[in-house]
């Protein structure tokens, strides 16, 4: 069972990139993000209240999921799309255990809190005389 999902939140914690083996293929890239997703309500003098948050486990397969580890932060603000999924698992005395968590199908970092951003460029080589 899964269901459409779109959120605002922060980073929590350190991203984890794992990779894990694929046969003959290039190895399958995971990046997993622990993610704060909060409700902000205004109270009228220009602040915010939180009501209603909660965190969520958020799951992105992706060929240059290292890359992305190393681009995300902790208390980094993204919006993460993608489906909630129910994890299922057994713990250390064989009780199952469920939690919701989100596979992403994107993550974009928002500019909340940001204090500056370089952009690198993808250039490639080009011939000599070449544009």
């Amino acid at each position: 069972m899964s269901t459409k999902f779109w959120g605002e939140g922060n980073i929590g914690t350190k991203p984890e990139f794992r990779e894990f083996a694929n046969g003959n293929k290039d190895p399958r890239r995971l990046l997993r993000l622990n993610v704060y997703f909060d409700n902000p309500v205004p109270k009228g003098d220009g602040e915010y209240e939180d009501r209603g948050g909660f965190w969520a486990n958020v799951e992105l397969w992706h060929k240059d999921a290292e890359r992305y580890s190393e681009l995300y932060s902790k208390s980094m603000r993204v919006l993460v799309i993608g489906r909630m999924v129910m994890d299922k698992w057994e713990d250390d005395n064989g009780v199952e255990c469920r939690a919701m968590k989100v596979q992403a199908s994107r993550v974009g970092i928002l500019p909340h809190r940001l204090q500056s951003l370089i952009l690198g460029s993808n250039d490639q080589a080009t011939p000599e005389g070449g544009a």
